[in-house]
């Protein structure tokens, strides 16, 4: 229109350049204008298309919606194994192209690593020790204490010989007897293969009868009548399929025979001493720290036996830990003038008799009615009750030393004690416990 204007469009001399006007005129609207229009409509599409890539929603992502946060607007995942732009370097343009998927989801528990570098290895499994792993069965079989709680009160609990099937009530109980005192508690054990070994080597270690039955001053005729005995009766002993109104008679009837065979051995009282030396006997293991723990604090311990009493105190004697806190219900020899063996002494105490029938007439239990939290320690289910003379119990912990034919007597060990030792030749556990509970916090 600007050349219009300057040929002089509407001028004097528009007669003459009126041709010349719609030449021009003429090749503009033929060749120029359908440019003129086209680039500025070209243009406004590609405005819009830009418009529209930008404002376009960016897909969702993975890491936000599983609650990892999201990266700031408008940044892009480099492809794994990409190195990190330097600090400071401008992000790249919205709307461009992602060039590889999203790196994996770091495992649960890890801080999220930055984009591009590689996935972080997932922690090392925590594998406990050998003894502390929990062993297969249901949960009749025992269940493992909570952990931290086991640690810091009573750690020898992690012992793979550990058996509990109510932890928390092992635990209440635990706190309850340390609540009470020292003051309160009184030990109650059985001896033989309760502090006294059961095996040894893969051997197993005599009771208090077996050292004398297996002595140099017994016959070998009635040492065969004995071992006879012994292999008859002790299957019937640990049957757990036999109730104890079916055992109770036959374990008289074993006990009366075998000490009337004793009694004809013309046995000297001073041959005991050399007898119990020469002997396989062993305590478990730890028993010198739990008698002088007991008697360190003056905890009274009762040790209630069907062994024979002679036996058994010459064994404590010898191993230095008969301590004035340190009484022994037993089978005793009953001895002449000369010191012969003539007869044991009444009234007789085998396994499934071991109750307050046996302590009437006695006043131990009532001298310390005032311990009234007991620690009991027993092999068998007879032990279960040798704290039925205690006048008043408040709090009992019964532990169990589950020596033989594990696997078919452990439901009923379980059922009947608090804790069940399985196969443990110590007294580590006891030990643990009474630590915790003697020692003042």
């Amino acid at each position: 229109m600007s050349l219009v204007v300057t040929l002089g469009w509407g001028g004097r001399d528009s007669k003459k350049t009126a041709p010349a006007m719609y030449f021009l005129l003429s090749v503009f609207f033929i060749f120029i204008s359908p440019f003129s229009f086209a680039f500025p409509a070209r243009s406004v599409l590609q405005r819009k298309r830009n418009r529209k890539r930008r404002y376009r929603p960016a897909p969702p992502d993975p890491l936000r919606a599983r609650g990892g946060g999201a990266a700031p607007a408008g940044a892009q995942r480099a492809a794994p194994g990409t190195p990190r732009a330097p600090s400071g370097s401008p992000a790249p343009a919205p709307g461009t192209p992602r060039t590889a998927p999203l790196r994996p989801r770091a495992p649960t528990g890890h801080p999220r690593a930055p984009p591009g570098s590689p996935a972080p290895a997932p922690p090392p499994r925590r594998l406990l020790p050998a003894a502390a792993r929990p062993r297969h069965g249901s949960a009749r079989h025992g269940s493992a204490l909570p952990g931290a709680e086991r640690d810091a009160m009573v750690p020898e609990l992690e012992k793979a010989t550990v058996r509990i099937q109510r932890p928390e009530r092992v635990m209440a109980i635990i706190r309850a007897i340390k609540e009470q005192g020292m003051n309160n508690l009184q030990v109650i054990s059985d001896f033989d293969m309760t502090l006294s070994r059961f095996g040894c080597n893969g051997r197993r270690c005599p009771t208090s009868h077996n050292i004398l039955d297996n002595s140099r001053v017994i016959s070998e005729d009635s040492k065969k009548k004995l071992k006879d005995l012994l292999h008859y009766y002790y299957p019937i002993e640990i049957d757990p399929n036999r109730t104890l109104e079916e055992k109770r008679p036959l374990m008289v009837e074993w006990w009366t025979r075998a000490h009337e065979l004793l009694s004809q051995q013309k046995i000297q009282k001073g041959d005991i001493a050399q007898i119990v030396r020469e002997s396989d006997v062993m305590l478990r293991d730890g028993f010198n720290e739990l008698f002088d723990q007991l008697h360190k604090y003056n905890v009274p311990l009762f040790i209630f036996s069907a062994g024979v009493g002679d036996i058994l105190e010459e064994i404590i004697r010898q191993a230095n830990v008969f301590y004035s806190n340190v009484n022994v219900v037993s089978n005793y020899m009953d001895f002449d003038d000369n010191g012969i063996l003539k007869r044991f002494k009444g009234p007789l105490i085998h396994t499934y008799n071991k109750n307050n029938s046996i302590l009437q007439g006695t006043e131990y239990f009532q001298q310390l009615s005032t311990r009234t939290s007991i620690i009991l320690l027993g092999d068998s289910m007879g032990d279960l009750t040798m704290a039925d003379g205690v006048p008043s119990v408040e709090n009992i912990l019964k532990i169990g030393f589950l020596n033989d034919k594990v696997e078919e007597r452990r439901g009923k060990y379980l059922d009947a004690y608090d804790i069940v030792l399985e196969s443990d030749e110590t007294l580590d556990v006891v030990n643990g416990i009474l630590r915790y509970i003697l020692t003042e916090t």
